[in-house]
């Protein structure tokens, strides 16, 4: 799952107007971007089974990006970050923090929905968990869409962006949302791990920038509608 936890962090980021919605989807994909880091660095692993081409689903050993223990332990990191950085929020600093820290633990719920049971509970070796539901691609496709377009109607009205940035948000949540189809049901195998990790990684840094520059603080012109 990419574009659902996109459409999460839209959801979550109404919630508080005040942190750019481009952090709010970097806390979304956390869990992931540790993941591509751990596996270039040779800490977790990633294998293209022989049957990828019909099921689209690595499979994967990542007890300290996706384990439940460690999950809560980078939302806690994540929170404490964001507390530490936006001082200039005083009061607000601990609504910002715990909803980053929601943000990124919604990625786990998230995956557990969709991956087969391989997400551990603490270290490799424990319970793992997942209730499959890429088994079932199309419904999975389609709750993952629903999540995303449920994400922009939250989002978008009422935010203090100009139309256009509204549609570009919304443009660009649409294409992400589009190649996470593709991905999932024609994409051909990657060539290699370490080309699916550091194109994943690549994805998620610049889709991160490109909506927190589009979510910049925006003033309206004095005398303008």
């Amino acid at each position: 799952m990419f574009a659902g936890h996109v459409g999460a962090a839209l959801i979550i980021g109404r919630a508080d107007r005040r942190v750019n919605v481009g952090g709010f989807i970097f806390s979304a994909l956390l869990l992931d971007a540790v993941l591509w880091v751990l596996v270039l660095l040779g800490w977790e692993s990633v294998s293209i089974p022989a049957d990828f081409t019909s099921t689209h689903q690595p499979a994967f050993v990542f007890p300290y990006s996706h384990g439940l223990l460690f999950s809560l332990g980078w939302c806690v990191l994540a929170g404490a970050a964001v507390f530490l950085w936006h001082v200039h929020l005083k009061l607000g600093r601990f609504r910002a923090a715990a909803l980053i820290a929601v943000a990124v633990f919604s990625h786990w719920l998230l995956d557990v929905l969709v991956h087969r049971p391989e997400l551990p509970v603490t270290l490799a070796g424990s319970i793992k968990v997942g209730f499959g539901l890429w088994q079932n691609m199309p419904v999975a496709l389609a709750v993952e869409a629903l999540i995303v377009v449920l994400g922009l109607g939250i989002f978008l009205p009422g935010a203090s962006l100009s139309r256009a940035r509204k549609s570009w948000l919304a443009v660009v949540c649409l294409l992400v949302l589009a190649f996470t189809v593709l991905g999932m049901t024609v994409a051909p195998a990657p060539p290699s791990v370490s080309a699916m990790a550091a194109s994943s990684l690549l994805t998620i840094i610049v889709l991160c920038a490109l909506v927190g520059w589009i979510a910049r603080p925006y003033q309206v012109a004095p005398g303008s509608s």
